[in-house]
């Protein structure tokens, strides 16, 4: 990925959006830091941490566009691979408790002891290191990704039913970590985190640290996506989603392509787990709940599939609602409220925010520049002809 590609790929509005999020990443750690508590200006913790999910969310909704919005791949199984880079990190995390657990165990977690094992399960083995588990947080959900891609797209498996099989392997995921003898601590998940690279997790410079690291993730995550989008790949990917068997005639292996595509995908989407879980303080099996993956899917669509800046927008913007309509009268029926807001943005944006305004300033642009050009014309005195009588 040369410097050229990455300043070809962008335009002006990813190049706002990118100085955007640097612009958060920086000012709002700093922010926190610096500035006394009751500030006006002062960011709190609980809202660094609040922030710092929601651009995990981000990180995940580009992941989806990435292979729905320039591949045709709708995935309703994202969230098993963001729960497996959280569950990597949080493997890590339970390890550096060490006998302050509740048990004083040196090297079991606390759930191990109340449950009676006798000693760590192997697959535990090296999550004390950190760059162990940061290996993982790539390797395990781009390994999942690459095999379950190798076996569904070899076997030409495409659209409903692709959808269909991603969402029945984060539910068997689900079933398969709710259960207590699987090692990962059953319903209750991990959680009780102390340090994270010998640092309080509470803190608030931690906080405002993992703040700054998570938009500094959404940024590179979105370069490798342009990168991706704006290059002879891409368009080959555009190609696939728009006509897959003609593509696969002029003699493109579109299974190759699309498996690429999808481990990248997943990989990104295990950061964005591993980077959630030390901010939100816990991963349990309820991250494989499919519910959550469709979710996703609606942030894409809502921001606008196939802008990657639309896929980070309704990201924050979706969560944003969730957290202000679930936390008063109007929670039970949040669900409810998100089902209207597909429907709609289906129905009256079904390019998406980012989309629908794109289309709206090239439209716009087209016609000042047909405007400008007739202006031109008529101050040097040339008309257009007149048809013969």
């Amino acid at each position: 990925m040369t410097p050229h590609m990455l300043t070809r790929s962008l335009d002006r509005s990813a190049t706002i959006f990118l100085a955007v999020v640097a612009a958060c990443g920086i000012l709002i750690p700093l922010s926190n830091l610096l500035l006394p508590a009751g500030s006006f200006l002062q960011v709190p913790t609980y809202l660094v941490a609040l922030w710092g999910k929601y651009v995990c969310y981000a990180i995940l909704a580009l992941s989806i566009d990435l292979i729905w919005g320039y591949c045709g791949i709708l995935s309703l199984g994202h969230g098993a691979f963001f729960a497996l880079g959280g569950y990597a990190m949080g493997m890590y995390l339970m390890r550096q408790i060490g006998t302050r657990g509740v048990y004083g165990n040196p090297v079991l977690p606390d759930f191990m002891v109340f449950l009676n094992w006798e000693k760590l399960p192997w697959y535990w083995y090296g999550f004390d290191m950190f760059w162990f588990a940061a290996l993982m947080v790539l390797v395990v959900p781009g390994l999942l990704a690459f095999c379950f891609g190798w076996l569904a797209f070899r076997s030409r498996v495409t659209g409903v039913y692709l959808s269909i099989i991603t969402q029945a392997m984060t539910y068997a995921l689900l079933l398969a970590f709710f259960r207590n003898d699987f090692g990962f601590g059953g319903n209750n998940g991990l959680t009780d985190f102390k340090d994270i690279l010998g640092f309080n997790v509470q803190a608030e410079g931690t906080r405002a640290a993992l703040f700054a690291l998570s938009c500094l993730a959404l940024i590179v995550g979105f370069l490798i996506c342009r990168a991706i989008v704006s290059s002879k790949l891409g368009k080959v990917l555009i190609a696939v989603r728009d006509a897959e068997s003609r593509t696969r005639f002029l003699g493109y292996r579109v299974e190759s392509y699309k498996l690429f595509v999808f481990t990248v995908s997943a990989c990104m989407a295990g950061v964005a787990g591993a980077l959630y879980v030390p901010q939100v303080g816990i991963i349990n099996p309820s991250e494989f709940a499919p519910g959550n993956s469709i979710e996703a899917v609606i942030w894409v669509a809502v921001g606008g599939r196939g802008t990657l800046v639309g896929a980070a927008l309704g990201a924050v913007v979706v969560n944003y609602a969730k957290t202000f309509f679930t936390s008063g009268m109007l929670a039970p029926y949040w669900l409810f409220m998100l089902g209207a807001l597909f429907i709609l943005v289906t129905l009256l944006l079904p390019k998406g925010i980012v989309g629908t305004f794109n289309a709206w300033w090239d439209s716009s642009k087209e016609k000042r520049t047909a405007a400008a050009s007739v202006s031109a014309a008529a101050e040097d005195g040339v008309t257009e002809p007149k048809m013969a009588e």
